[in-house]
């Protein structure tokens, strides 16, 4: 008789899982080989989030039946999980930024010596052999991470797991704060992890990832499993049908409009490096205009994020320059000074800067306007609720309940209750920076057409976006910042994606 195939290196089947008696994963079934990339995609709020919590131990009270090479287990936790050799690499890296890279990764299972004493040298040899073997980076290790920048910090993460020789590796939006060349040298590292027989998770919503990397493909939608199929025999447009239910055709677009008058002016915007004598934006001057999206294009360090924080007050007087929001001037710039003035922000890192995660989804809808949920002084949760409302339907928001943790929420959606957040405070001027991060194409779909209703109704838009599509087809002109000075300014029909990275990368004649 012909011998049986070994058994997948992990198989999921029927897992259901519910909060608050609401079933958010449906008897899902999902199958991983041993030296595999197998994507896992689907909508915010599909269950993707839910099913890699099952996997790493987060949640326990699932029902269904997780097997590990063909035998069941059951974990009592996430430590458990990470012993059995499963490991995480989330969207918002797990690392403490002032410890040095070798104490990061070996965090809870540091080598001691004979008289107990913490054995720094042999750390740090482990660290700079399993940085080097397996992923191919020579590092210092002895620095704090915070000084890394971010595609370093992912090797640190990826490195981290391997020293516990994990076998399954879930990678949640490994790329969402990558530049192109480090995503390319993610990559290689996956392919080199897949030839040695570890199977990878990959969650992304960048197709062109998915299409590039993944052996097969696993759909989920409303908590259900749509279908899995080898990526080479899966059109995108049967993709993306899966995750939506529908096909979605030409849904980026922007609706030009004449822009009306300027809402926003800037001039000479210097900001100083807290601690430092370095300069983030040199001398910036712009002028938005009702109606219109401006484009702030740049590399990683650029200096575009900071410029939107200094223009909405977060670095105080570390800032200086003249900031005008509908011909008024807003001196000493602080955050409510904005908000007070028609200027709302969302920032890149909606985990550190754009939720108070303990908190309820409607306590952090209404965080900038609780002015308006209080009656005698005091915050009215019925009023409260009915101030929330409107703008949960108006961004198709996704949740248990209010009343939920917003920790409970997919990314995406915890995202939207960011935007939803400053949509309430009724801004004439919207700062975005990365605004569909970890979006899907629905959900990205929805965010368009909120901006394109936005601008018509004549609010002005700054945008930041590292995907130059988006960038390119949303925005009326585009600003390039290169070492925090805005070098190229061009209008829609000028820009195209060559001539922005041409400037980016410092390449271009200033004309601002």
């Amino acid at each position: 008789m012909p011998e049986s195939p070994p058994a997948p290196l992990l198989a999921m089947r029927r897992i259901r899982k519910a909060f608050s008696g609401v079933e958010v994963l449906r008897g899902v079934d999902f199958t991983l080989q041993a030296g595999e990339v197998h994507a896992l995609v689907g909508e915010n709020g599909a269950g993707k989030s839910t099913l890699i919590k099952v996997l790493a131990g987060v949640h326990r009270d699932q029902s269904g039946q997780i097997l590990l090479d063909g035998r069941p287990v059951r974990f009592s936790g996430p430590r458990d999980a990470e012993n059995r050799g499963i490991a995480v690499i989330h969207q918002e890296l797990s690392l403490v930024p002032y410890l040095s890279v070798a104490e990061n990764i070996f965090l809870g299972r540091e080598p001691h010596n004979r008289l107990g004493w913490l054995d720094r040298a042999r750390m740090r040899r482990a660290a700079e052999q399993v940085l080097r073997e397996q992923l191919g980076v020579e590092l210092d290790v002895s620095q704090h991470v915070a000084h890394l920048p971010i595609s370093l910090q992912q090797m640190v993460e990826i490195a981290k797991a391997l020293s516990r020789a994990a076998r399954i590796l879930i990678m949640d939006e490994p790329t969402s704060a990558l530049t192109e060349a480090d995503t390319a040298h993610l990559f290689v590292v996956i392919r080199q992890l897949r030839e040695r027989g570890v199977g990878i998770v990959y969650i992304s919503h960048k197709m062109d990832e998915i299409y590039e990397l993944a052996d097969q493909i696993t759909v989920l939608r409303d908590g259900e499993g749509v279908g899995t199929a080898r990526a080479v025999e899966l059109p995108r447009e049967q993709l993306v049908q899966w995750m939506v239910g529908r096909q979605i055709d030409q849904f980026l677009t922007k609706h030009h409009t004449a822009p009306g008058g300027e809402l926003l002016r800037v001039e000479g915007l210097w900001l100083r490096e807290a601690g430092g004598q370095r300069w983030l934006v040199q001398d910036a001057n712009l002028r938005l205009r009702a109606g219109e999206i401006l484009g702030l294009a740049g590399l990683v360090g650029s200096g575009n994020s900071e410029l939107l924080g200094a223009i909405f007050g977060r670095y105080g007087r570390l800032a200086r320059g003249a900031i005008h929001v509908s011909g008024q001037a807003i001196t000493h710039p602080a955050p409510r000074k904005a908000l007070d003035s028609g200027v709302a922000l969302l920032t890149n890192d909606r985990k550190t800067t754009g939720l108070v995660l303990p908190m309820s989804v409607l306590h952090n809808l209404t965080l900038a306007t609780l002015e308006r949920c209080r009656r005698g002084g005091v915050l009215n949760a019925a009023v409260e609720r009915q101030h929330g409302e409107p703008f949960i339907r108006r961004m198709s928001l996704r949740a248990p309940s209010l009343g939920a943790e917003v920790t409970t929420l997919s990314g995406g959606n915890q995202q939207k209750v960011v935007f939803a957040r400053w949509l309430m405070t009724e801004p004439r001027v919207l700062l975005l920076d990365e605004p569909t991060r970890g979006i899907d194409v629905s959900a990205k779909a929805d965010i368009y057409a909120l901006l394109n209703e936005l601008t018509a109704a004549g609010m002005a838009i700054m945008l930041i976006t590292s995907e130059l599509p988006e960038l390119l087809a949303l925005s009326d002109r585009i600003m390039v910042m290169h070492r925090g000075q805005i070098v190229t300014e061009l209008t829609a029909a000028e820009a195209t994606q060559e001539r922005i990275m041409h400037a980016a990368m410092g390449s271009a004649e200033r004309t601002a």
